[in-house]
């Protein structure tokens, strides 16, 4: 029922005074000259502002040959025979005379630049270079230094406070502080039972306790599974024009909130996120046994993606260059992705930086991975093998006396054809060759001399004259052969197979969204008894690079599926130029089993005994074993390619490859960086143990300045995802480094570093500040309060359906579809709507479809998931008002709300209100809220009244009041 213009009126007047979003944005006041310079700290952010972008690590746009990122450069002779800077001697220094001069010809930075330098920064670095020029590398380039003595947090917090003589805020109350905490902890507001039982708990560990229960709470993982979920750019569609769904997106996002559940320490978490597929101890759930750590690689197909790009090779470049910044971004808090066209301008990362991390990413290949898998499949998938071997072993130990020795050699006419043809995969050998497998429906070699009977008779037919094959008794089991890359070099590929439900594909440039009209002949299902010789034209793609994808499943729509009867035999791929050749002669022709022709004729004169009773046992447990293989779930993650080192693009542009291969490595600046990985594959468990170094300086610091970010709502370093030197400095330096030592000494672990955090005195305090300190630390960066906080969207949407009772706490699972609304519309649209209010599960569980993203969450500033965003935007913009106004689910809620409060029927007003009170605001409200209320109420009811509704009268006063309180500034924001 729509509101009327009075009742509006009446409304807002009722909330307006409390829809208060302000913030502070004034600079600090002016302070005196350190008595020791930093360079760091005080001359570094001079340089990088003003002369890094011409006199920087960047040869390319370097001016006059000058270089000012290095001590080095900066005390080299000039062509004049000066120096920029003398140490020691200021007015010897050129630095000094060009930014102090007056004239336009002479004073640096240019007058075009519109960046003079201020009084203090000329100050500045005149008594740096009378203090003798000292110079450091980057701050963060240099490790975390052991305290000498070991302190706590509130130690290097008061520290500061006391320096910059600041007081500060006192401790939180009891209602405010478990309001906090469990929003930050689990995103979900306290119920009221246990506010009762933390406020009125008099033991001197309540705190810890009440800390401990939400640490220990499920709803805990959700909410820091969304955290990271924003580094990763998690999305479940890849967008562009027609949004193809991500084959299993939900269950990297269910991967998240178990890891984060089980606090899986962060350096396994990192470990699975670059190389999950490749380790060499597998993780698996304790509780379930299903393989997990593999499911992590997920995250490096969450990128966007378009299915027919008109280059299909700068599509490549531009999805590994997104995989780099993603990468770069969430482990090292390092922009890497800048050094793509030329070195980066102000952080000590090459291009052969960018080139050798372009490297790994190329050699990965994207493949559908069993997200079902587990410790029973992967003894399943053992016994099998060891089944096949012995069925192979015995019947070949069996048959072999009864023929002759005689060596049968390869038909003449085959080896005397023309080879106009070359060979890239053959089967019909003994193994694989170079080709790779992923899943177990291949197993370890091709069929060669396995033994083919009769299931029921335990006959022998005839002894398999070799193929990959998927097949076990006609279960679909799930399973990949992809060849070595190569370079396109003939018209057509070839390759001979038969199947069920499977599918054959020609990956170009490592590109998967293969669909009509541009790239649809590249791929190819697979269904028929009989062999057939399956043909790609790939002329328009010579001198790309391909691999072959032989695969049980098909891709519907991009959403790999596999079918219960699925499987595919393949006797060998080819590419040539004209017409598939007559015959295509064995590549190997010294096989393991080398009589197997004439023991097939020996078996069909019946020469040989080919009854084996012995064998029936075996086969029926196969049957058993095989069923148990079969595979239900996908999730789309990444597998090992073959190594490739690629060259420096000049200007990014592939087009124009330096002649020098760069060898796949770490960052040449950090420890081993200057260490080729030895990998046949593409290096990223390698790149994940250089990230993992102890000497590495940034791995735990990031990863620690993001927990204290997502608490105090700013990080020690604000710019969470840049720590190079256009990232801001530190304000708490040694407290930084003393949470990244006591990081990795206690394991990583996520949970206990939060735990240690929340125990601060600092994070207890109350928001409220004195106006004098107010004014000394506008920003509150020193602390010397708990920071104003807005809550997230997936907060805010939460709370209120935990606050209305309306709160599905259901786990795991497919997304809920999104509410569609009018103005949604497009190409890729669903067909159909989700339900308004997604089922009442947590917003974590809501759909995330690009090209239909949920209007409530993108306007109180989640992100577009299209690269990390360590640190979401907190925008006050009319749009956000209007929705907790006008929103059909806002007003949806309150009503659901104020039934749920009218079911309540022995509550008296008073009662009322705060019952309202603790499920919003997780505290009981004072007299004169209570007299406001009922004021507000009393209006409201006199506006109905004139409406004429008196039936439902009651319902629609309690439903505007709650609406009202939903608007309220006290819960939007942790206070």
């Amino acid at each position: 029922m729509s509101i009327s213009r009075k009742i509006k009126r009446v409304w807002l007047l009722g909330v307006l005074y409390l829809m208060i979003f302000s913030c502070n944005n004034s600079n600090q006041s002016y302070e005196p000259l350190p008595k020791k310079i930093d360079f760091n700290f005080d001359i570094r952010p001079i340089l990088v502002q003003n002369c890094y972008l011409c006199h920087g690590p960047d040869p390319s746009s370097r001016k006059a040959n000058l270089r000012l990122d290095t001590y080095e450069g900066a005390t080299a002779a000039l062509k004049d025979g000066g120096y920029a800077v003398v140490p020691g001697k200021p007015n010897k220094s050129e630095l000094i005379y060009r930014i102090t001069h007056e004239h336009e010809d002479k004073i640096m930075p240019p007058p075009e630049m519109n960046s003079k330098l201020s009084e203090r920064e000329v100050n500045l670095l005149e008594k740096w270079i009378k203090q003798g020029a000292v110079w450091k590398p980057h701050w963060s380039f240099i490790k975390p230094n052991i305290d000498a003595e070991p302190n706590d947090i509130d130690f290097y917090v008061d520290n500061y406070l006391n320096q910059k003589k600041l007081n500060k805020s006192p401790i939180a109350n009891k209602n405010t502080l478990i309001r906090r905490v469990s929003y930050l902890l689990t995103g979900l507001p306290p119920l009221a039972e246990d506010v009762k039982s933390f406020v009125e708990d008099s033991s001197e560990d309540a705190y810890e306790k009440m800390v401990d229960k939400y640490l220990n709470s499920k709803a805990y993982g959700e909410r820091w599974a969304r955290h990271w979920m924003d580094l990763v750019r998690y999305a479940e569609t890849k967008g562009h024009e027609f949004d193809y769904a991500i084959t299993g997106a939900w269950k990297y996002r269910d991967y998240l909130i178990k890891a984060f559940n089980n606090d899986v320490p962060y350096n396994q978490l990192l470990k699975e996120h670059l190389a999950g597929d490749l380790l060499n101890k597998k993780r698996y759930n304790a509780k379930t046994g299903e393989l997990e750590s593999h499911l992590a690689t997920a995250f490096f197909a969450m990128g966007e993606g378009t299915h027919s790009p008109v280059d299909v090779r700068q599509d490549e470049a531009n999805r590994i260059d997104n995989i780099i910044d993603v990468t770069s971004k969430t482990f090292q808090g390092l922009t890497v992705s800048c050094a793509k066209c030329h070195d980066h301008k102000f952080d000590p990362i090459t291009a052969a930086d960018y080139y050798a991390f372009y490297g790994i990413m190329e050699s990965t290949r994207f493949s559908p991975l069993d997200a079902d898998f587990s410790i029973k499949k992967e003894n399943t998938a053992k016994e099998l093998l060891q089944i096949q071997d012995y069925l192979k072993t015995l019947v070949t130990e069996k048959v072999s006396p009864q023929i002759s020795n005689e060596k049968i050699r390869i038909d003449d006419k085959i080896s005397d054809l023309k080879n106009d043809y070359r060979l890239l995969g053959d089967f019909r050998s003994s193994d694989f060759g170079q080709w790779k497998t992923s899943g177990v429906a291949f197993g370890e070699n091709t069929t060669l001399g396995s033994p083919i009977l009769n299931e029921s008779s335990g006959k022998l037919i005839a002894l398999d004259d070799g193929k990959a094959s998927s097949r076990i008794f006609d279960v679909g089991v799930f399973g990949a052969l992809r060849s070595p890359d190569f370079v396109l070099d003939s018209n057509f590929i070839g390759v001979r197979a038969r199947g069920n439900q499977s599918s054959i594909r020609v990956i170009i440039d490592n590109f998967q969204l293969i669909q009509y009209p541009i790239y649809g002949d590249l791929a190819k299902g697979v269904n028929t008894s009989e062999w057939t010789n399956y043909t790609f034209n790939v002329a328009a793609w010579k001198g790309h690079k391909a691999y072959i994808e032989i695969i049980t499943g098909v891709y519907n729509r991009h959403d790999f599926q596999l079918s219960e009867n699925a499987f595919i035999e393949s006797q060998y791929a080819i590419s040539y130029n004209d017409k598939w050749p007559l015959k295509v002669k064995i590549e190997n022709n010294l096989l393991p089993l080398k009589h197997i022709k004439e023991v097939n004729n020996k078996i069909k004169k019946g020469c040989v005994n080919a009854y084996f009773p012995e064998l029936i046992p075996s086969i029926d447990s196969s049957k058993v074993l095989a069923k148990k293989l079969k595979s239900d779930s996908f999730i789309y993650g990444v597998s090992d390619g073959f190594a490739i080192n690629s060259p420096v693009f000049n200007r990014g542009r592939y087009q124009e490859p330096s002649d020098e291969n760069i060898p796949r490595r770490f960052l040449s600046a950090l420890p081993l960086g200057d260490v080729p990985f030895k990998s046949k594959g593409s290096g990223r468990l390698e790149l994940a143990d250089a990230m993992l170094n102890k000497e590495n300086p940034l791995t735990s610091r990031v990863m620690v300045n993001r927990i204290w970010h997502y608490l105090f709502g700013r990080g020690i370093v604000e710019t969470v995802d840049n720590f190079g030197l256009q990232g801001k400095l530190p304000s708490h330096p040694e407290l930084l480094d003393h949470l990244a030592i006591k990081f990795q000494n206690e394991g990583w672990s996520i949970k206990k570093m939060i735990r240690y955090i929340v125990a601060s005195e600092a994070f207890k305090r109350s928001t409220v500040r004195d106006e004098d300190v107010s004014k000394k630390d506008p920003s509150n960066i020193f602390l010397v309060a708990f920071p104003v906080r807005r809550l997230e969207s997936e907060a805010l949407r939460d709370g209120i359906l935990l606050a209305s009772g309306s709160l599905n706490s259901t786990m795991y699972g497919p997304p809920v579809p999104t509410y569609l609304t009018k103005f949604m519309q497009g190409r890729g649209r669903p067909e159909k709507s989700g339900p308004l209010n997604g089922n009442g599960r947590r917003s974590i569980y809501q759909a995330v479809r690009r090209n239909f993203l949920e209007p409530m969450m993108t306007t109180f500033d989640r992100p577009v998931p299209f690269t990390t965003f360590g640190k979401r935007d907190v925008t006050n913009v009319p749009s956000q008002s209007l929705i907790l106004m006008n929103d059909p689910f806002v007003i949806e809620q309150a009503e659901v709300m104020a039934r749920k409060l009218l079911e309540e029927k022995d509550l008296a007003f008073n009662e009322r209100i705060k019952w309202i009170y603790m499920r919003t605001f997780s505290r009981n409200p004072s007299e004169e809220e209570i007299v406001n209320a009922s004021k507000f109420i009393k209006e409201i009811e006199n506006m109905k009244k004139s409406e004429n509704i008196d039936a439902k009268i009651e319902l629609e006063i309690w439903k505007e009041y709650c609406h009202s309180v939903f608007n309220l500034k006290e819960f939007l924001y942790l206070i």
